[in-house]
């Protein structure tokens, strides 16, 4: 199976006017068996997961909880098995049925209700001790999944109740993307290949190579070119709506040594908390194990020579696309060494997906 089907599924089909109309596309591609297949073989995703809950089974045990986006339900059938005394799985996508079948399929049915329909409109019928949700996309923000869960804690949290994960933070570095830089290059070895010259395509090559999406693919450890920023951090159990509208912060990071620095590399990381033990983290950088977020990558307009300590500073924001609320998009101000300031903005496109 193509995941880079099953991921393209994730995010086209959003660009529709009317946020009804977007939601309605997003929660569609969904309903299709590829993306809950891919989600499920992410083992670090999962198993993380499953970890989180089952060191809070102490928390869990006899209380209520709603886990939102529930799927397939993998996530309400481990609270079931931690000894949670209800689960409310709601899920706005007809994958809603299978999980539901899946759910009587390991007898927790008594324990497991899922509920068809979005977070925003459903009504339980008490409050939660705990919310679960599989939320994050690419880049931490894209498809703006976070806002339900915060809507969900708002409506239906009891005071000092637990969020799983409880806090998500941001990072980034720069990089040297070895085959964006093979990419550009090849137009020069046509002529030896054929006898064609097409250099003259070079121009071109670079303003579709280095242009303003974020590609979404994984960033090996001997591209990275410094040690990684964090610039931002998200309390769940404190952040707003209205927060959630701009996500901004600075970053600074000094380049280990001589390379060409051509692209800056985002990737997040959320935490779980455990009582008597340290917070689990699930991390998407490039150098921990891979998984289907991979990381997400930014190309500057022209490749930037660095050498040791060259700092690269500036300052990130992200932000809902205008086009379309569930798309990020992604606004950098930067210098590099002595170079002058320049700024930049990303989007995800139409029909994306990932290199595989």
């Amino acid at each position: 199976m193509s995941h880079s089907a099953a991921k393209k599924r994730r995010q086209d089909n959003n660009s529709s006017g009317g946020g009804s109309a977007q939601d309605s596309l997003y929660f569609q591609s969904y309903a299709d068996v590829s993306i809950h297949e891919e989600m499920l073989a992410d083992t670090v995703r999962t198993d993380t997961y499953r970890r989180a809950i089952f060191r809070c089974a102490a928390a869990l045990a006899g209380k209520a909880v709603l886990d939102v986006g529930a799927g397939t339900g993998v996530l309400s059938v481990f609270c079931a098995q931690a000894g949670a005394r209800r689960v409310y799985a709601v899920e706005a996508s007809s994958i809603a049925e299978q999980a539901a079948r899946i759910v009587r399929q390991n007898r927790v049915e008594d324990r497991v209700q899922v509920i068809r329909g979005t977070v925003e409109s459903v009504e339980l019928p008490e409050r939660v001790d705990v919310i679960v949700s599989e939320w994050m996309g690419y880049a931490l923000l894209h498809e703006s999944m976070l806002n339900s869960v915060i809507t969900a804690r708002d409506r239906w949290l009891k005071p000092g109740g637990l969020i799983l994960p409880e806090r998500a933070e941001l990072f980034v570095a720069p990089i040297s993307d070895l085959v964006a830089e093979e990419r550009l290059n090849f137009w020069d070895t046509v002529k030896g290949q054929y006898g064609v010259d097409m250099s003259c395509m070079a121009e071109f090559a670079r303003s579709c190579v280095l242009n303003g999406e974020i590609a979404v693919h994984p960033v090996t450890v001997e591209d990275v070119l410094s040690h990684p920023c964090r610039f931002a951090q998200l309390d769940l159990r404190t952040v707003t709506l209205e927060e959630l509208k701009r996500v901004s912060g600075s970053f600074c990071c000094q380049c280990f040594g001589s390379s060409s620095l051509n692209a800056l590399c985002v990737w997040f990381t959320v935490t779980f908390p455990a009582e008597d033990m340290p917070p689990l983290v699930l991390s998407t950088s490039p150098f921990k194990a891979e998984t289907h977020w991979k990381q997400a990558v930014l190309y500057l307009d022209e490749p930037v020579d660095v050498r040791q300590d060259t700092k690269v500073e500036g300052n990130i924001s992200m932000y809902p696309s205008e086009k379309s609320s569930r798309y990020v998009c992604i606004h950098v101000d930067y210098t590099v060494g002595e170079h002058k300031l320049k700024s930049k903005t990303f989007s995800i496109p139409d029909g994306h997906s990932e290199d595989t």
